[in-house]
C-alpha cells in the first residue's frame, strides 16, 4: 500500500476541511454566521467579511485541520456501523454522558485561550444554527454528528475570539492613549 502525504500547506488545509465540511452538509458562512451572532452581542457593526476571514484563518490551521478531519471520519465511522457494541449505539445516539467529543471542541476552542473555551461552552449549550442543524440530523437513524457539531461549534468559538482580537487589535491602534510599548521599555525595571 502506498503511502499518503501527512504534510500540507495551510491553503491546501484550508480547501481540505472546507470540502470535508461541505460534504457533511456545513460551509464556511454557517460557521461564520454563528460567529457573528456571537459578537454582535458583544460588539456593533460587525462585518460577516471579518467572520469569515476568521472561520478561514481557523480552518488554514494544522490542528483545526486534524480536528476537522478526525471528527468527520469518526462521524462516518459510526454511519458505516464500524464500530463494537456498546461504544456503536454510544456514539450514534450521542449519548450525553459522553464527553469526549465535546473534550476535543473544549481542546480546539482552547488555541485561543479560555475564552474560546468560554466561547465554546455557550454555543455548545446553546446550538445555533448549522449546529443545531447538524444536531437534529444526528438524531435520525444513520446519521451522525456527535463529533463534528462539536468541532464545528468550537471552529465558530475560536473565530469569534479571534474576530474580539482583530477589533481591539484595530481599537489600539487607533486610540491616542493607547502606548506602544515593547519588552525593552521595561530593563529599568528589570534591573
Amino acid at each position: 500500500m502506498k503511502k499518503g502525504r501527512t504534510l500540507f500547506t495551510r491553503e491546501e488545509m484550508l480547501q481540505m476541511n472546507i470540502k470535508v465540511l461541505e460534504q457533511r452538509g456545513v460551509t464556511v458562512r454557517s460557521i461564520a454566521e454563528i460567529t457573528h451572532k456571537q459578537q454582535s452581542r458583544y460588539t456593533k457593526d460587525i462585518s460577516m467579511d471579518l467572520c469569515i476571514k476568521s472561520v478561514e484563518k481557523i480552518l488554514s490551521l494544522r490542528d483545526p485541520f486534524h480536528f476537522v478531519q478526525l471528527a468527520a471520519d469518526l462521524d462516518r465511522l459510526v454511519e458505516a456501523k464500524a464500530f463494537s457494541s456498546p461504544m456503536q449505539e454510544i456514539l450514534h445516539d450521542d449519548l450525553g454522558l459522553f464527553g469526549i467529543d465535546e473534550t476535543l471542541g473544549l481542546d480546539l476552542s482552547g488555541l485561543y485561550g479560555t475564552i474560546g473555551q468560554t466561547n465554546f461552552g455557550d454555543i455548545d449549550v446553546n446550538k445555533v444554527g448549522v449546529i443545531n442543524k447538524l444536531n437534529e440530523e444526528g438524531k435520525k437513524e444513520g446519521v451522525c454528528h456527535t463529533f463534528l457539531d462539536d468541532i464545528v461549534g468550537a471552529i465558530a468559538a475560536a473565530a469569534s475570539t479571534r474576530v474580539a482580537q482583530v477589533i481591539n487589535e484595530e481599537l489600539a491602534l487607533v486610540d491616542d492613549s493607547y502606548q506602544k510599548l515593547s519588552i525593552f521599555d521595561f530593563e529599568d525595571d528589570i534591573k
